[in-house]
């Protein structure tokens, strides 16, 4: 499809995107939302944490959400279109990827930008409930990146799957970590690294046989963590690989459940790569809208509900 125009206008204090991006991550607040947690048991011996929010009535109607990196159900990211989905009489279920949900997960491995198995699994718990005959997919960032790469990779994607939203997507995992290794993304970068490196660091007791001291004291960047552990742990080469491999873009024109993708041009973590003109151009399932403003899931509205909530909504119904 063409690229959609979009009509987002953020508060005039909220156009710059370090501003929207630190407030949305640091600063909004989502009350009002009550979730129940259910484990999965996954086929390796892992789990994965998923926090469930329902409609007031009953629905045959459920969003997934997925989060983006070292993030987790709670963010308000999540719960904000949970909140919104359910008041609209969709079911919520929010995905915590492995070791996200407060409790390390099991094994070596963990969760990663491509790790589409994952989603599969969550998406086969659902069916089994019997209950659901729409199902729809919300990514932020790395979950938006995942969600596009399933339903991509896949010839045969469940009859129940109806749309996918990707919102701050990371179509090119090289270009976006190439930007966010940048100096205008410095701040951004040792966040996430130290975050990181703090859920890797008792796998060294647990695993001596996988990583040593030598191996985590050499991480200093991101890129040195996919290299080191993300590429390793999850059978790539190297980071390069991982990124190869991982990406999302490849697989867009391979798409034919309904999916919209919404990036900033002022998101300073994507790099040009991250916005993919041609490929929703030549895919009629593929849309893509490009506000001016948002930077990094910072999509500030009126109300408390985002602008790419509202977008998401509102994709959703129009199928």
């Amino acid at each position: 499809m063409p690229v959609i125009d979009s009509d987002y206008k953020p508060p005039f204090w909220a156009k710059k995107s370090f501003v929207s991006t630190v407030f949305s991550g640091l600063a909004r607040q989502v009350k009002g939302l009550s979730q129940s947690r259910e484990r999965i048991e996954l086929a390796d011996g892992d789990f994965i944490d998923v926090d469930w929010s329902c409609a007031s009535k009953a629905t045959d109607k459920v969003i997934i959400l997925l989060h983006g990196l070292e993030g987790h159900a709670q963010r308000p990211y999540v719960t904000g279109p949970a909140k919104l989905f359910n008041e609209n009489c969709i079911d919520a279920c929010a995905v915590n990827f492995r070791g996200c949900s407060g409790e390390p997960n099991r094994l070596y491995r963990s969760y990663h930008s491509g790790a589409t198995e994952d989603l599969e699994a969550v998406v086969n718990h659902i069916l089994t409930k019997d209950t659901y005959n729409k199902i729809y997919i919300k990514g932020i960032s790395l979950g938006a990146n995942l969600a596009l790469k399933y339903v991509g990779e896949r010839d045969n994607i469940p009859k129940e799957i109806k749309a996918v939203v990707a919102v701050s997507t990371p179509c090119s995992l090289k270009g976006s970590c190439d930007e966010l290794l940048s100096l205008k993304n410095k701040h951004y970068a040792i966040r996430f690294l130290d975050h990181l490196k703090k859920k890797l660091k008792p796998k060294l007791n647990q695993f001596p046989d996988k990583l040593t001291i030598a191996d985590f004291n050499s991480i200093k960047s991101l890129i040195d963590f996919d290299h080191v552990y993300t590429s390793k742990a999850h059978g790539f080469r190297d980071a390069y690989d991982y990124y190869d491999k991982a990406s999302c873009l490849q697989f867009l024109p391979n798409i034919k459940v309904p999916s919209l993708i919404i990036n900033a041009l002022n998101d300073s973590f994507l790099s040009p790569e991250c916005y993919p003109v041609k490929e929703s151009k030549n895919n009629p399932s593929l849309y893509l809208e490009m506000p001016k403003y948002g930077g990094h899931v910072g999509f500030i509205d009126s109300n408390n509900i985002y602008y790419n909530e509202k977008r998401a909504l509102e994709f959703v119904n129009q199928l």
